[in-house]
């Protein structure tokens, strides 16, 4: 395990921010997919008799990719697993910092194994570990950075459990970061489901599953919120990804929030997810960015 400042092989991988922009992202095709009783979300699916389609799946990914292509994003991809079908959620097996990756702890048995093709990938491209999660269960969905030195991180009990968000605050709190920890409720899965940094000031926030004192603490850093409703952020509306320079990729689904940001300017990249969606994950759940310009 290499700590320090993210630097290897000349290039300085991590992240300050959820916008600067991003240069590198990390992916997984969904080779393996198929959607598994591990949240609300795809639970509901699964009552409805919901169909799942392969290949319009890979098809859907695929549009994806190119989403970040053309904003000019280098895709990297994790190796599947055929023992790990929500391998494709690519947010919650690590997260980054800008002292290198961290490596978190999966809860559901059948996503535990995605530790071993994260580290896998880590070494193969010199890429530093910063930190392995060992306290319990952590998932990097709820590792939300706010701006650059402030952290929000979720616990639910069910997805990631307060003894790692304890852990990982910290070895944040060591190198200089305000983190605040925010007990949340099983039905909403992870923090990016409801709260997501758009651009240095500007959020899209699910008022109505987000804690007052959040909301208070996010105005108090002078961050103006974009409300997404609950119905939308259920499908994960909120869960989009900053590609920085004005640059969004989000989905089809999301219009009322795709609607606002085109009319603030940004640039929306909006391909059809809702395989990936139904399942209980939405595109920010589908990438981990591993390199981003410091702001």
């Amino acid at each position: 395990m290499t700590s320090g400042n993210g630097k290897s092989n000349g290039k300085t991988w991590g992240v300050n921010s959820e916008y600067g922009r991003l240069h590198d992202v990390l992916l997984c095709e969904p080779v393996n997919f198929k959607w598994l009783p591990t949240s609300s979300i795809s639970k509901a699916t699964l009552r409805s008799g919901a169909k799942f389609d392969r290949q319009l799946a890979m098809r859907q990914h695929r549009e994806m990719v190119q989403a970040y292509e053309e904003g000019g994003t280098k895709v990297h991809f994790l190796e599947p697993d055929e023992a790990l079908p929500y391998q494709v959620y690519a947010r919650d097996s690590s997260f980054m910092t800008p002292y290198g990756a961290v490596v978190t702890q999966m809860h559901q048995w059948w996503r535990r194994g995605e530790y071993a093709p994260v580290i896998k990938f880590y070494q193969s491209n010199s890429i530093p570990i910063f930190k392995m999660i060992t306290a319990s269960a952590f998932e990097g969905g709820d590792f939300d950075v706010i701006e650059p030195n402030t952290v929000l991180i979720g616990f639910c009990g069910e997805r990631t459990q307060e003894p790692a968000a304890q852990q990982v605050k910290g070895w944040m709190e060591e190198k200089g970061w305000e983190v605040k920890l925010a007990p949340i409720a099983e039905h909403y899965v992870h923090i990016d489901l409801m709260v997501c940094m758009l651009a240095p000031k500007l959020a899209a926030v699910c008022p109505d599953t987000t804690d007052d004192w959040v909301l208070d603490w996010l105005k108090a850093k002078k961050i103006e919120m974009i409300p997404v409703n609950y119905r939308d952020t259920m499908g994960l509306g909120c869960n989009v990804m900053s590609l920085g320079d004005n640059k969004i990729v989000s989905t089809l689904q999301s219009k009322e929030l795709n609607k606002t940001l085109r009319a603030a300017g940004f640039a929306v990249y909006d391909p059809d997810m809702t395989m990936f969606t139904m399942g209980g994950g939405g595109v920010h759940c589908m990438a981990q960015a591993l390199r981003r310009d410091p702001v």
